[in-house]
């Protein structure tokens, strides 16, 4: 009994803490946006937001430096996947498909993570969790409302797919540095993932074209007249720095597959959060949607507990057995 009792409570642990990640991934939007309507560019923002994140968890890098040595090929996997590549193929898929599309490609990395970890790594894959993530692609469907203007341009969506698989390598890089006998601390991975992102997006983003001034302004939010330094350093405190920490303690709680389900609820949340603070109104498809998310995700969270009890590290899938990554992840 205190067995299932702890692991109930480790679950319920890491699904709070992936709610959260999700909350706080989906809230960028709406501070992102105001600031792209006030004159910079999508990867503009992102420059900002990740390199921000990395000037607040520098003394952070600077305690942890001994994981460049230990963790080289993780740190640099986590930067060039989880962090630089999701962005910057994401906001370039979107000069070129809807953003429904792009989204919804993106969203397809938990799919792409059951497929790995069936066929790659071979191991059993929960019913629960397969139904959860059926269900929730199709929720998403219905939340960006696909259907109304597809564009099969096929660089675009080779860009929302190559989201995607970097989404995954969010998820399967996060579980990774919790394995093993000397396992990674996750703020360690998160503070030099951004860092390495940082400058890799300093190629993309090209930051010395940016409008300096439209920082010393303000923008509209709701009707209301923010500082814009205000909304970026929601999107670098919040959207990026808490984000990126609980979600990857949460992959560590529940497994990158379940995880990945949970973290679908982002695209609900920013959904309606857009509704509430950018007057951008749901339709009954999208409402429908967002309870078929839910439901999705609720249902594939269940699939941890009988993992765990039928084999410990399944709740903690590892990437790469026994070998280290390589800097390609």
């Amino acid at each position: 009994m205190h067995v299932s009792g702890s692991h109930s409570q480790h679950r319920n642990a890491g699904l709070g803490l992936a709610l959260l990640s999700a909350l706080t991934f989906g809230g960028s939007g709406v501070a992102a946006k105001p600031l792209i309507e006030a004159g910079l560019a999508p990867l503009e923002v992102t420059w900002l937001r990740v390199t921000g994140a990395a000037l607040v968890l520098l003394p952070l890098a600077w305690r942890h430096r001994r994981l460049l040595t230990r963790r080289p090929g993780l740190l640099m996997g986590f930067a060039l996947l989880a962090v630089a590549g999701v962005q910057a193929c994401y906001f370039a898929a979107l000069s070129r498909i809807p953003v429904g599309v792009a989204l919804l490609v993106e969203y397809l990395a938990p799919a792409l993570v059951l497929g790995w970890v069936r066929f790659v790594q071979r191991r059993p894959v929960s019913r629960a969790a397969a139904i959860g993530v059926v269900l929730a692609v199709g929720g998403l469907a219905c939340v960006v409302e696909v259907w109304s203007g597809l564009s099969f341009d096929p660089l675009g969506l080779l860009l929302a797919f190559g989201a995607a698989f970097c989404q995954v390598g969010y998820f399967v890089l996060s579980d990774h540095g919790g394995d093993g006998r000397d396992p990674a601390d996750p703020l360690g991975v998160i503070a030099y993932g951004v860092l390495i992102g940082a400058g890799a997006l300093t190629v993309v983003g090209r930051p010395w074209r940016i409008d300096w001034t439209v920082l010393a302004g303000r923008a509209d939010l709701a009707g209301a007249r923010i500082p814009a330094l205000l909304l970026l350093a929601w999107i670098v405190l919040v959207a990026t720095v808490v984000a990126y920490l609980t979600g990857v303690l949460a992959v560590r709680r529940l497994s990158p597959q379940v995880a990945g389900v949970v973290a679908c609820l982002e695209a609900v949340i920013a959904t309606v959060l857009a509704w509430v603070l950018l007057a951008e109104h749901l339709g009954v498809a999208q409402v429908v949607g967002g309870v078929v998310v839910l439901a999705g995700a609720l249902i594939a969270q269940t699939s941890a507990p009988k993992a765990a009890a039928a084999e410990p590290v399944a709740a903690s899938v590892p990437v790469a057995g026994e070998r280290e990554l390589s800097s390609g992840g």
